[in-house]
């Protein structure tokens, strides 16, 4: 399936993206997770890291010349991950894949 479908479909909507938008998503990845380290507890150091994962993936899909629509943003940003990395995606290491065999 191609992005265009997903537009086809009501999930996406085409977007014009900035530099000072992209540069503000950045710092707000950045800035969470900074945040998620500390003394706090797993529930909220998971609720922030999956708050700068879902701003990486936004950034992602807004480099691409989308967004998604209003429904299920959370959901589509993250879905429509692999289509946006393509062939790239395989590249990507698998959370079941071993920590030592990611840092290498």
């Amino acid at each position: 399936m191609s992005l265009q479908k997903w537009v086809e479909y009501g999930w996406l909507r085409t977007h014009k993206t900035s530099k000072k938008e992209i540069s503000d998503l950045l710092r707000v990845v950045d800035r969470d997770f900074n945040d998620a380290v500390g003394d706090i507890s797993a529930d909220w150091r998971f609720a922030i890291a999956y708050n700068a994962a879902l701003k990486f993936c936004t950034i992602l899909l807004h480099v691409e010349g989308y967004r998604p629509e209003k429904n299920l943003q959370h959901c589509r940003t993250i879905q429509v991950l692999p289509l946006v990395l393509g062939e790239n995606m395989n590249k990507m290491p698998s959370i079941s894949t071993p920590v030592a065999t990611r840092e290498t």
